[in-house]
């Protein structure tokens, strides 16, 4: 998918800080790991291996952050994608709280790579959960005493019609919930950071280096157009974007397409949109994901696609959806829309699995991956030293792979897709 090999015309790019261009691999290197992907997770995983001691590649198809890592919402949630109630039906209350505590400890990786490495990437805090059905608002508001009482997460708290109104400037909604120690950033900027920090750490970052195949044998050999790594293990984090080269990834997890715009600069009127500066997710499963940028523009996220391959027109494509919640913004222009792929799973939930003795993944983080892939990629990396207890904990995920197997997952993620959009509707 040519329009993924770069950085998109987004105001991400636009307001991204300088980052120059890296050499592409040429000929047959040898390293202890070699990385596939140059997004949150692998440049994660190359940063922790190198800090560690170990000698890294690692190979980007594109730029680094051209793919879901540098287009993303910026929204950092807390938690996995699904809520905590869906987790203890599934593998009970002590991994669930296990996974509660992991995904604290991911918020608190990132909080801690942007400081330690002063990454510039705008962060702020605060995020709304808006519930856009009345019968939900009930749910929402229980959920946010069982995350104060079960999970000891002080954080959430909730929301009335009244005071989600004061926060958001549209009366679509019917109350929900907020967490204070959710927040949103640039998520270009924090891919760019990472990069840097790692290649500071010493890991050697290829550009314009696709993996085209994984030979494992002895050793394990990664090939692209113009080169090929050797190494004791590859970690394969390319998520959505690495479709079509290792089809034990594929059958967990699918790319799809999902879109942004940007408004130009809203000035004054910018708090009467979102009162407080937080990030606004609402209760749709074909979710609508909204902020206000460090310049005052409205960034908004969402809408049914269900087309192969990036739409040519993503800011038209995105304001529709845009103007039912916000339609006081009808006379305001949009200066950038784009559209990125992300990985999704059958579930919603990441698939992170030993491949094979010396192969490792990450991937299908559905969304969640601002505030989870940096954390992953460094479990991955202390997977490669034995350290396997976080692996061993995320493999007791259900991630069932797509009915079908990679050549039927397209018509029947449209067939339910659609469904839930209907869904949404009435």
């Amino acid at each position: 998918m040519a329009s993924t090999l770069d950085h998109p015309k987004s105001w991400y790019a636009a307001t991204a800080n300088r980052f120059s261009p890296l050499p592409p691999l040429q000929g047959g290197t040898r390293a202890d790991v070699c990385v596939i992907g140059g997004g949150y997770t692998g440049l994660s995983a190359a940063l922790h291996m190198a800090e560690a001691g170990l000698d890294v590649v690692l190979l980007e198809a594109g730029r680094v952050g051209s793919g879901a890592s540098g287009r993303n919402g910026g929204q950092i949630h807390s938690g996995h994608r699904r809520d905590q109630d869906f987790l203890e039906a599934q593998v009970g209350l002590d991994d669930a709280k296990a996974l509660w505590r992991m995904a604290e400890d991911a918020k608190a990786l990132l909080h801690a790579l942007i400081k330690r490495h002063a990454i510039d990437c705008d962060v702020r805090p605060g995020l709304v959960v808006a519930d856009h059905k009345p019968g939900y608002v009930a749910h929402s508001h229980a959920y946010a005493k069982k995350l104060n009482e079960v999970y000891d997460y002080p954080d959430a708290a909730p929301l009335s019609r009244e005071e989600l109104r004061a926060i958001v400037g549209s009366d679509v909604y019917h109350g929900g919930m907020i967490d204070h120690g959710g927040g949103h950033l640039h998520p270009l900027n924090l891919a760019l950071g990472l990069a840097d920090a790692a290649r500071r750490a010493g890991a050697r970052l290829y550009e314009q280096s696709r993996a085209l195949r994984i030979e494992e044998g002895a050793k394990v050999r990664v090939v692209t157009a113009a080169g090929s790594v050797e190494a004791d293990w590859v970690l394969e984090c390319g998520d959505g974007l690495q479709d079509g080269l290792d089809r034990r990834v594929d059958t967990h997890v699918m790319p799809i397409c999902n879109y942004i715009a940007a408004t130009a600069p809203l000035g004054e009127r910018a708090r009467e949109i979102i009162s407080n500066g937080a990030a606004v997710a609402d209760s749709r499963f074909v979710v609508n994901y909204y902020r206000l940028s460090g310049d005052g523009r409205l960034l908004f996220g969402g809408g049914e696609s269900y087309r192969r391959g990036l739409r040519p027109n993503p800011a038209e494509f995105v304001r529709p959806y845009m103007l039912r919640i916000f339609p006081q913004l009808a006379d305001v222009a949009i200066d950038y829309g784009w559209g990125g792929v992300l990985g999704i799973t059958m579930t919603r939930l990441p698939f992170v699995r030993k491949l094979s003795p010396r192969v490792l993944t990450a991937a299908g983080y559905s969304g969640q991956g601002v505030m989870l892939a940096p954390y992953f990629g460094k479990l991955l990396g202390e997977a490669v030293k034995g350290q396997l207890g976080g692996l061993d904990l995320l493999g007791r995920l259900p991630v069932p792979a797509f009915p079908g197997g990679p050549l039927m997952r397209w018509p029947l993620l449209v067939a339910g897709l659609s469904y839930y959009a209907l869904r949404d509707r009435l």
